[in-house]
């Protein structure tokens, strides 16, 4: 999907004293990792340091080959007494690159955050990572053909992009592509932890990142400290259900967001209703098949630039500016704008690595009949972004390395973590957070009803970031309630408004330059 594109213990048990090392012996302890000064301006300018790590090609054969993952670091400013040791963090995807990451600790209210040394990483063909995948550049562009497969020619245009592409990743991926599954970054993260010298890491996860803490923690749950997982992905629905639930949760909350433009017709003038909304932004989907606006943006980036508004509320304003600029002005400048970042080079690596890690941690169906029936199927009442979903995973029908089988995540033996889910989240619809409290019983869940936002957590939740930072401070957790239901609830973020749409603008930018512009 072009997405413009994330425990057993009683409360109040204090995880500290639990660490086989203390914090202060490992503070002292010299990591095996050749820090240097990082190549983004950014991460200098947070006082990070940049250097890799050596890990397995192929975990299960070390005689075969190296790969370099890029680790960035920014270090615990408190005294040894009080370190909390090293965590690391990541930002999704799968394809995300995490360096930046490393300046989450900054986040953590009440300078919780000082106490770890926060370790980003570009995980294997990410990025700065080493060798970094890329298929075929030329992917990613403007004004390509109709999503939906309405029109004579359409689907098979589609079918044999996406077959090319993965025949390009054949090509073009090496030894790497056989070695790309959640498995195998599990393994570098492994080899980071080693190479740190830490008994244990902490770890924070969003969107896909859920899922990569989930199988390291039921791989490696001695290893495992804290743990925060924020938009928990369904362990049971590895990944082709997972995007056909999203499907319909995209479509929902698209209509949302309809119904908040209709409430500031005042201000966008596209609809005074939902139903007016829905039929202005339809109508102009198919208007744009006949002439793409500023010859850029057809119906394919039309459907991938509203994406973003089932993400974040926090784009709102802006897609609302670029949706009104266009209908009544027909001005298409602002439409380029926020369809430009996935033209970008990185979008295409983003791309290769989604593609390599999920058609290779699972089997896909191989009938290409069951993917167009459960599209159709699913466009008849939810036609948001079936088809484009459909066409964004297709490579998978076609994908030159090997798929394994997923691990059955197991929480049973993770001391602790703090999950995190929005109610009305799309990417990873709420139910998997409480499937992975359900596999935890040490977990607790902060839910929060009515929420459409996705990896949303510190970025000025205080009924949610402060109980992050408890968490952190102390390892100290909410009391768990019985049943299938959060254990704790928050209010979400209000809605923008639309007087506030550039300090909403800034808060969004922030936010894209952490989180991957992606799937999960």
């Amino acid at each position: 999907m072009n997405k413009t594109g994330t425990a057993t213990l009683a409360c109040g048990l204090l995880l500290g004293a639990a660490l086989t090392v203390t914090p202060a012996a490992a503070a002292q302890h010299q990591d095996g990792i050749d820090w240097g000064k990082c190549a983004s301006a950014d991460l200098q300018k947070a006082g990070a340091q940049c250097g890799t790590v050596k890990a397995p090609l192929d975990p299960a054969d070390p005689g075969a080959g190296t790969v370099s993952i890029a680790v960035s670091r920014i270090k615990h400013t408190v005294p040894d007494s009080a370190y909390q040791g090293v965590m690391l963090v990541n930002p999704g995807g799968p394809g995300g690159a995490g360096l930046r990451m490393a300046t989450q600790g900054k986040k953590v209210p009440n300078g919780v955050g000082k106490a770890y040394d926060w370790i980003g990483f570009d995980p294997r063909g990410v990025g700065e990572s080493t060798p970094k995948l890329s298929c075929d550049p030329k992917e990613t562009g403007f004004n390509r053909p109709d999503y939906t497969p309405d029109r004579p020619g359409i689907e098979q245009y589609w079918r044999k992009h996406k077959h090319d592409y993965a025949k390009a990743c054949g090509r073009n991926g090496g030894k790497l592509l056989e070695h790309m599954k959640t498995t195998d970054s599990v393994s570098d993260m492994e080899a980071i932890r080693t190479a740190l010298g830490a008994e244990q890491i902490n770890f924070l996860g969003f969107s896909y990142g859920t899922y990569l803490g989930q199988v390291y923690s039921t791989l490696h749950p001695d290893r495992m400290r804290r743990m925060v997982l924020d938009s928990n992905v369904d362990p049971r629905n590895i990944w082709y259900q997972a995007n056909l639930n999203q499907e319909y949760a995209f479509d929902r909350n698209l209509g949302i967001w309809f119904e908040w433009l209709a409430k500031h017709d005042d201000v966008y003038h596209l609809g005074k209703t939902k139903q007016a909304v829905h039929a202005q932004w339809y109508q102009q989907r198919d208007r744009l098949k006949r002439a793409p606006a500023g010859g850029k943006i057809g119906p394919a980036e039309w459907t991938d630039i509203f994406q973003s508004a089932g993400y974040y509320r926090v784009v709102w304003t802006e897609l609302a500016d670029a949706f009104s600029a266009w209908v009544n002005k027909g001005d298409a400048e602002p439409l380029i704008s926020e369809f430009g970042p996935t033209t970008e080079p990185d979008s295409e690596n983003n791309y290769a690595v989604y593609n390599a890690v999920q058609c290779t941690d699972i089997q896909w169906p191989r009938s290409y009949g069951k993917w167009r029936a459960d599209a159709w199927r699913i466009h008849a009442t939810a036609p948001f972004n079936a088809w484009s979903n459909t066409w964004y995973n297709a490579p998978c029908l076609n994908w030159p390395a090997k798929a394994g089988k997923p691990v059955q995540v197991d929480g049973s033996k993770t001391k602790s973590a703090l999950l995190i889910g929005e109610t009305l989240d799309a990417a990873t619809p709420f139910e998997g957070s409480l499937e992975v409290r359900s596999r935890y019983p040490g977990a607790r869940l902060i839910g929060e009803p009515g929420g459409t936002a996705h990896a949303d957590s510190l970025y000025g939740n205080a009924c949610v970031d402060d109980r992050i930072a408890d968490y952190l401070a102390t390892g100290k957790l909410p009391d768990r309630k019985p049943g299938r239901q959060s254990d704790v609830t928050c209010a979400p973020l209000p809605d923008p408004q639309p007087e506030n749409a550039e300090a909403q603008k800034r808060t969004a930018e922030e936010h894209r330059s952490l989180l991957p512009a992606l799937h999960f």
